[in-house]
This record gives C-alpha cells, sequence and structure tokens, in this order.
C-alpha cells in the first residue's frame, strides 16, 4: 500500500482558492462507468490534471489532493480504478480488499478510463483546460509515466514513486520499456529510502530517458521513504513541501 488509511496531502489549504469539488460518475468508451472526484479553479490557469492514484482507488487523500490543485488554479480530476469490479459506492470500510481489485485491473480498461477523465476535463463542465497534466502514486505513478507514450497530447506527467523497471503488480507496462515512445515531459519523484525502487533502476531509467531525448527532472530526496509525500510524516515536511514547489513550476512552466 502506498499511503496508509489516514494519509493526506501534506499541502496547506489555500483560502477560497477553490471554486467547488464533488463526486461525478464518468463513463468509458466501452460503457464501463467509474467513480472520480472532481475539482474546479476559481481563478483557472488553463492547466489540468489527472489524478491517479495508488492501488487504493479513489480515497480521500486524492480527493484532497484534487482540492489543492484547484486552490493553485488548476481544475483536477481523481478517478477510481474498481468500477468494473466493485461498482461505483463509496468504499470507506477499511477491510474492503483493495488488492484483490488491483489484480483485477488491466492496462487497457485502465487507459480508457484515464482516457475518459481526461475528454472531462477538456470538456466546458471539467474547465475546458488547455494544458494536460497527470500525476500518480506508485501504482497510479508507473499509470501516470506511461500517459507521456500516449495520444492525448499531454503537457507532462508526473511520477511519485512509480515503478520505473519490472514487472509491475498487473498487465501495466514498465516505463521504460516505452521510452521510445514517450512524448511528453516528466517530472519523476522518489524517496532515496525506498527499498521496493532501488537506486540502480531510479538509475536505470534516468539513463534511458536521456538516451531517448525526453525532456526530464529527476527528483530523489535522500532518506525519504515510498509514500513521504503525507502530512503524517512530519519528519520529511521539507521534502514535500519542495515536492510540491517543483510540481507548481513544472505545471507552470509547461501551460
Amino acid at each position: 500500500m502506498c499511503f496508509d488509511l489516514s494519509a493526506r496531502p501534506p499541502i496547506p489549504p489555500i483560502a477560497g482558492g477553490a471554486g467547488d469539488g464533488r463526486e461525478v460518475i464518468l463513463q468509458s468508451a466501452d460503457g464501463a462507468r467509474f467513480r472520480a472526484y472532481a475539482a474546479r479553479a476559481s481563478r483557472p490557469s488553463g492547466a489540468g490534471m489527472l489524478v491517479l492514484p495508488d492501488v487504493r482507488g479513489l480515497h480521500p487523500y486524492y480527493e484532497e489532493l484534487a482540492l489543492r490543485f484547484a486552490e493553485a488554479g488548476i481544475d483536477a480530476v481523481a478517478i477510481d480504478y474498481f468500477g468494473r469490479t466493485a461498482g461505483l459506492a463509496r468504499r470507506d470500510d477499511p477491510s474492503f480488499d483493495f488488492m484483490a481489485e488491483v489484480q483485477k485491473t488491466r492496462f487497457n480498461t485502465l487507459d480508457q478510463d484515464v482516457a475518459a477523465a481526461a475528454a472531462y476535463l477538456r470538456s466546458p463542465e471539467g474547465g475546458a483546460v488547455r494544458a494536460l497534466f497527470s500525476v500518480g502514486f506508485c501504482f497510479g505513478g508507473r499509470l501516470s509515466t506511461l500517459q507521456s507514450a500516449s495520444d492525448r497530447q499531454m503537457a507532462g506527467v508526473i511520477s511519485f514513486y512509480g515503478w520505473p523497471v519490472g514487472p509491475g503488480r498487473t498487465d501495466v507496462p514498465a516505463p521504460i520499456d516505452q521510452v521510445s515512445r514517450f512524448q511528453a515531459p516528466i517530472l519523476a519523484i522518489y524517496g532515496g529510502a525506498d527499498e521496493g525502487i532501488p537506486a540502480e533502476h531510479r538509475a536505470e531509467f534516468d539513463a534511458a530517458l536521456a538516451r531517448a531525448g525526453v525532456e526530464h527532472e529527476y527528483v530523489v530526496y535522500p532518506g525519504a521513504p515510498h509514500s513521504f509525500f503525507d502530512r503524517t510524516y512530519e519528519q520529511y515536511a521539507q521534502a514535500s513541501a519542495d515536492a510540491w514547489r517543483r510540481m507548481l513550476d513544472f505545471i507552470q512552466r509547461h501551460t
């Protein structure tokens, strides 16, 4: 699991910054419906953010993160992964077996869900954004990185501790195997003490991006673990604040 159940984004709210946040039901190209949480900026910058969660799907952490983006002028939508297998209801029960649901996901249908969320952000209802970004965490970090190879004309993609090398939990490809197809700039953020993503894997991916000429930033916070971007990890508050600043700078540069 990426974050525990009490985790929340380590970003102070900006008073009066967000226009509104609400739950929406989106529909993919295959007709499947899934739950999402959309946040509209009161002063939109033209940027839109696809928020791709960790293995738990649409947890309150990601709903709040969408609001923090909206407060910064970035319309956002956070999606759930399990509409096809677990239905549309909120899953607040901590005993929900999200790992069993993750194993049922497939890259093809996940990609259709991301496409539906992208279409929503580009619609008038979602903000009619002109520059589309994605950010993902852990399982979603790998999925976010792969958006650089999509046909969605991404302005940029951001990954927090997304596994770049080797097999994943499902059939989602390893980003390093898709580097030749990457088009959008990448911001890859890691914890230096993340035991699941060793330094050699990070370096291998960084080198592959450089060889392919992909514009990218590669940031490692020494001593920070997997899932450090969490307000309950007070000892990593400085790293979290820097990561948020880097995200906003990256978005501004590419909008």
